[in-house]
């Protein structure tokens, strides 16, 4: 399998996998048992790995979130848990969620051998919150290991998008305004910008410039490795759909 191949192939499905468990009820009731509502742990618990920051490094690395939510979120809820402390429970929650819905699945071994491969053969530079999570350590029974990985996947590529909005001659803001016209409300936004033509066509472009940005990293895989990448990731989604 060519690169651009397995990259599209992933790319949706990793999606929905690296954020199966930010929302999830387990995920939701350990946050409450932390003295967090929802929302602030999703913030500390995926931003955590920035480490305790000032909003604005959050704002960076997350990109499509409104900035005064960020700040609000973020300060409100690392008064109640350390940022690094929420960030380890939330790959905790991850871990056992993977452990839960996975633990039968076949090939999750050659999953987790190729998604290591990519993770290493990528250069960290301008990938803040990918490189936080590469900071931390990856389970080591092969149900949490393998949904750690999509995690680290899924924010390989959202790091990647973000570099790639911005060389596009995009703001974040009107990207996610085109990508997520229905979602403005929920990440912090009141008015829509005025979005024209060529907004459109600069998403499209940052679209294929994430590509181009992953291909290095995704080069490294000979094509059993790639169809081992393709084949887990395709019955993870299956399994959590289930």
């Amino acid at each position: 399998m060519e690169p651009r191949d397995v990259i599209s192939a992933i790319a949706a499905p990793t999606g929905d996998i690296g954020a199966a468990s930010y929302f999830h009820p387990d995920t939701l009731a350990r946050g409450k048992e932390l003295g967090l509502d929802g929302f602030r742990f999703y913030f500390l618990g995926r931003g955590g790995v920035l480490g305790d920051v000032e909003p604005e490094v959050v704002v960076s690395a997350f990109g499509y979130f409104e900035p005064g939510l960020v700040a609000k979120m973020w300060n409100s809820g690392k008064e109640i848990v350390a940022p690094r402390a929420a960030a380890r429970e939330y790959l905790a929650c991850n871990a056992a969620l993977g452990r839960s819905r996975f633990a039968d699945l076949a090939g999750l071994d050659a999953y987790n051998a190729a998604a290591a491969a990519v993770v290493a053969a990528t250069d960290l530079a301008g990938l803040a919150l990918f490189a936080g999570i590469v900071g931390e350590p990856v389970p080591d029974d092969a149900p949490a290991a393998a949904i750690h990985h999509a995690v680290l996947l899924r924010e390989l590529r959202g790091s990647a998008h973000l570099l790639a909005i911005r060389a596009s001659g995009l703001q974040a803001a009107v990207a996610h305004a085109v990508q997520r016209p229905d979602d403005l409300a929920a990440f912090g936004y009141g008015d829509p910008p005025e979005i024209t033509g060529a907004h459109r066509t600069a998403l499209a472009r940052a679209e294929e410039l994430t590509d181009e940005l992953l291909v290095p990293s995704f080069s490294v895989l000979d094509d059993g490795a790639a169809e081992a990448l393709v084949a887990g990731t395709t019955a993870m989604h299956a399994a959590l759909n289930d």
